[in-house]
């Protein structure tokens, strides 16, 4: 009883925090609400405040906004205007932040292409953005190398190279942006006053899996509305915290989450290229970072490592993030004394948002959009609808398809593809003539005890031929589609496996060819030159023969089942990708007891 008066007690609490975030309204399409918005009115109460830390660099905000303006001046004499589009090609580092900064200033479209792109998806992003300049980073130099002449930026003035370890010169088809700008040109620009809500800051791209993705168009309002919320009410955060921030600011996560949060607030954020698990307490130390911004991956890898001495009362109090599972949720609390948690929920390409602004455990948290849990069969791939013709919505505590209104108050900015964007709405859903956003994932309705009867939900799993993993989402049709045209296979079918002490699903491929022909080398370097790193299968089956349903849809949830054990693969073969290799060997019994036993690390 003591423990429900309490909570009672702390709920109430929270909502001074909570209210605002309810009552919260996206600015008006010509109000002057956006990143650089936001970072200059904080550049005026912290000018001399730590605002960015990376490696060697320290940054003030001042310092950040003078370098911020010289690159923007220095673009828009280059011919940048408002809404054109600058592809952003680099790792997490101070240029980075940086060159986001530079664009919003201009009211230019930053494309932000996923770093580990190479290939055919990488000519596809830069290609389809139409863009007008490109900005790349010394540390992909190759990676951008390789596809010069199949981009439509060719000229060598249109590419920028900004160096980053300085052990190589600048490529001949790249003009040096250090060395061309005009550093004493450091003040704000004119131009950022006419930049509005409605503008387009960024694309990002949906986690494409073949050399399709999809950019999703990040207006300003969302942004401004993001950072807002997550500031307020997910961090609590204030001009003293720190952000310990490890995840790619090409990622609406670690863009939005992250670095839009900590301008709002005039906090500083500690940015690392990639994350590693044996440094983070290290590091959080170091930089006396307070907040963390995760995905459940990382949670994963930090409760796996063994304790040290650096996560003893260490000074991290919030983190906000999504994917962190319910059954690791008690683990990583206790263990490393996390006082506030907060799950977040969205998608790229929609405006809703859920939140565990209450800090309750093992759940998204709440919504302030309206949304639909709808009936949804599984093994049909398809919704359930009653003899009107309408759908179904699921009952308390039981998975539904998680569709999202569409309204003023939860605009569906989609794609620059308007056919994909269009795929992405479910009409007629409830009742004629209405419009519903379809997430794709299956969503229920939880008890969480008191929440001043604040609906809160958790999530299930994704839906269809989509599986996550290493925080990205893959087609099993697109990926199956690019290995169906290699030419020792007759037929794949992908799909995603569980492994133990891992977050998401492995790539898993099912197909028939002649054994004894076949060429493991060239295959894998086909599915490097073709696919993502988080794309390519981990395991591949050889199976005799494909089974398919009445409607000639490849079978999959019994190859799921079976996934890569070889006790259930009947006298099928599986071979295995294993970590830091280059190609596919077969899974032998002793490997895979080491994957069984959590001692293979993906």
């Amino acid at each position: 009883m003591l423990a429900k008066v309490n909570e009672f007690f702390r709920v109430l609490g929270e909502f001074r925090h909570i209210i605002p975030v309810l009552n919260y309204k996206f600015p008006l399409p010509d109000e002057a609400a956006s990143l650089a918005h936001s970072f200059q009115k904080s550049v005026e109460k912290y000018a001399d405040k730590n605002f960015l830390i990376f490696e060697e660099d320290e940054l003030s905000y001042d310092e950040a906004n003078k370098s911020a303006n010289v690159l923007a001046n220095f673009l828009s004499s280059e011919g940048i205007e408002h809404q054109d589009r600058v592809v952003l090609f680099m790792q997490n580092r101070t240029d980075y932040v940086i060159s986001l900064l530079a664009l919003n200033k201009i009211g230019a479209i930053g494309v932000l292409i996923n770093n580990s792109l190479t290939g055919a998806p990488l000519i596809h992003c830069i290609n389809s953005s139409d863009s007008k300049k490109c900005i790349v980073g010394e540390e992909l130099t190759n990676e951008l190398s390789e596809v010069l002449d199949d981009i439509n930026i060719k000229d060598k003035n249109d590419i920028y190279w900004v160096e980053d370890s300085k052990t190589i010169q600048t490529p001949d088809w790249a003009t040096n942006l250090r060395s061309s700008m005009d550093y004493s040109k450091n003040e704000n620009l004119t131009e950022t006053d006419k930049v509005t809500a409605k503008d387009t800051a960024f694309y990002i791209f949906t986690s494409g899996t073949t050399g399709v993705p999809k950019a999703a168009i990040f207006p300003n309002a969302k942004i401004a509305a993001a950072s807002f919320n997550i500031s307020n009410t997910g961090y609590r955060m204030t001009s003293d915290d720190c952000l310990y921030n490890c995840l790619p600011l090409y990622h609406s996560t670690g863009l939005m989450l992250g670095l839009a949060a900590v301008i709002h607030s005039g906090a500083s954020v500690f940015v690392r290229r990639k994350f590693s698990a044996s440094l983070f307490w290290k590091e959080a130390q170091k930089y006396q970072t307070t907040t963390f911004i995760y995905v459940g991956e990382l949670c994963r890898y930090l409760s796996f490592q063994e304790p040290c001495e650096d996560e003893i009362n260490n000074p991290i109090r919030a983190m906000v993030g999504n994917g962190l599972r319910p059954d690791l949720w008690d683990c990583f609390r206790d263990r490393f004394g996390v006082e506030r948690i907060c799950e977040i929920y969205g998608a790229s390409e929609g405006a809703c948002m859920f939140m565990n602004g209450l800090n309750k455990d093992k759940t998204i948290g709440m919504t302030n959009a309206t949304v639909a849990l709808l009936k949804y069969d599984v093994a049909s791939d398809e919704l359930i609808k009653s003899d009107n013709g309408f759908c179904i919505e699921a009952d308390h505590e039981t998975p539904g398809l998680l569709a999202v209104k569409i309204s003023p108050d939860s605009p569906y900015n989609g794609y620059t593809d308007k056919k994909e964007s269009e795929k992405k709405i479910l009409r007629n859903v409830l009742e004629e003539g209405d419009a519903w956003f379809n997430s794709g994932d299956l969503i229920k309705s939880m008890d969480v005890g008191f929440s001043a009867g604040q609906k809160h939900y958790q999530f299930v799993d994704r839906i269809g031929d989509t599986f996550r993993w290493k925080s990205e989402n893959v087609s099993t049709n697109e990926v199956a589609e690019i290995i169906n045209q290699y030419s020792q296979v007759n037929m794949a079918n992908v799909y995603g496996v569980q492994i133990p002490n891992t977050e998401g699903r492995a790539g898993m491929v099912a197909f028939n060819c002649d054994l004894n022909e076949f060429n493991w080398d060239s295959f894998a370097e086909y599915m490097s030159d073709t696919l993502p790193s988080y794309a390519r299968p981990v395991f591949v089956r050889i199976i005799k023969e494909l089974e398919t349903t009445g409607t000639f849809k490849l079978k999959k949830n019994e190859l799921r089942d079976e996934a890569y054990h070889l006790n259930k693969v009947d006298n099928d073969k599986v071979f295995i990708k294993m970590p830091g290799t280059n190609s596919y060997v077969e899974l032998n019994s002793e490997t895979y007891q080491d994957i069984e036993n959590g001692s293979v690390h993906f």
